[in-house]
């Protein structure tokens, strides 16, 4: 989903980023803000409209990022940690690395965002219609204007029923209560997401050959996000139920290839590496895990070099995020090769490896499990996809 993220700073305990894309859409809605601005207020420069466009979007950005932390903390106060908040093309996601254990805690926490726009838009309505009593500037009413505004579309996109809007989210929690079958919940509330997608899909076509190239564009790229997004979180569900309750000890491979620490790099490559095809060994002495070694390794030594550097040179000790217990739930498993971006794991016990998890055995079982059951309900369990915020793009007619 993502591209290039850097970290900004932590709010709360919780790391905020940003994501490459969200650049191009800072820069699209400064510049729609300073076409606005400037037809709306003629007096203006264009160096100050582009200016105050740039302002404005910032701060509706942040109130974005206040709208995900609303449900950062409510998802917090319930147990689940948080793994930070993203703010992107299409918005900010609150990336929840655990899942909801009732429908109860699943509306509160889909109703915080919306409940954070609409405090929002409150305060800026209040402090715009003071700000005309008391004479201010009218860029800075403009700007207050605009935000109120546009926290009450946000508050109103964000509460449409179609999953994963978190009005969507709502609408699981509901038929979560009602059916007591999350799956089921989910593909309904997935059904009404993607039927939503659609409808912008559709109406996206419609407004670009009738000459709002810009806003058909984006109309229709909100909707192909949204279907993806939806149809991708009902996998995750039939994925995660799928695997709940299967320890890693099923799937593991309990006679991996391991690498002693003790023979050079050339060795290694030859023996190793040319003989079993893969970039990447453990490394173990008497069946106790000392680190991993890979492939990548050797750019960092000239060739005519390698037989002088033992393994246990160039090794990677750090193996926390690698490691994994043998009765770990294999959803926790997935989620640590999601959260690594590894697709193997080392299981251990008591510091000595007793096996390798890829996902291949976790998808290679799925693809069994499901074949064999079918889409039925056998394993409801609980599961939260990250919260998205998606930022409607800003109506006005006014164009370049």
């Amino acid at each position: 989903m993502f591209t290039a993220r850097w970290n900004l700073f932590r709010l709360l305990g919780i790391p905020i980023r940003v994501d490459a894309s969200w650049l191009v859409i800072l820069a699209l809605l400064t510049w729609t803000l300073g076409v606005q601005f400037r037809a709306e207020l003629p007096d203006l420069t264009p160096g100050a409209a582009w200016l105050l466009g740039l302002v404005t979007a910032v701060a509706f950005f942040v109130c974005i990022l206040l709208h995900e932390l609303g449900h950062a903390v409510v998802a917090r106060r319930t147990g689940i940690p948080m793994d930070g908040i993203t703010l992107f093309l299409f918005g900010g996601v609150a990336e929840m690395r655990g899942e909801p254990t009732s429908a109860g805690r699943e509306f509160w926490m889909a109703i915080a965002g919306p409940i954070v726009s609409a405090v929002l838009a409150g305060i800026f309505a209040i402090l715009g219609w003071s700000a005309v009593g008391a004479d201010w500037n009218p860029a800075a009413i403009l700007m207050l204007r605009w935000l109120a505004i546009i926290n009450v579309t946000v508050l109103i996109f964000n509460m449409i029923p179609a999953f994963p809007l978190d009005g969507g989210r709502v609408l699981r929690s509901i038929l979560w209560k009602a059916t007591g079958s999350l799956r089921r919940s989910t593909r309904w509330a997935a059904g009404f997401g993607q039927g939503f997608a659609w409808f912008l899909i559709a109406l996206g076509v419609l407004r670009f050959f009738a000459g709002d190239v810009v806003g058909g564009l984006w109309m229709g790229l909100i909707g192909l996000f949204l279907n993806n997004a939806a149809r991708g979180s009902y996998q995750q569900v039939v994925i995660r139920q799928a695997l709940a309750g299967e320890p890693v000890r099923r799937f593991m491979n309990p006679n991996p290839i391991t690498v002693p620490p003790w023979i050079d790099l050339q060795r290694w490559l030859e023996d190793y590496v040319y003989r079993y095809h893969r970039k990447t060994f453990p490394v173990a002495e008497d069946g106790r895990l000392e680190g991993v070694i890979s492939t990548g390794v050797l750019a960092n030594y000239p060739r005519e070099t390698w037989h002088q550097h033992a393994v246990s040179e160039v090794m990677r000790s750090d193996l926390d995020a690698l490691s994994i217990g043998p009765d770990t739930d294999a959803v926790e498993a997935l989620t640590r090769m999601q959260a690594t971006g590894s697709s193997r794991l080392l299981v251990t016990e008591g510091g000595r490896l007793v096996g390798i998890v890829s996902l291949k055995d976790l998808l290679r079982f799925l693809h069994l499990k499901l074949e064999l059951e079918g889409p039925g309900e056998e394993h409801e369990g609980p599961h939260q996809p990250p919260h998205w915020t998606t930022a409607p793009r800003n109506e006005s007619r006014a164009q370049p």
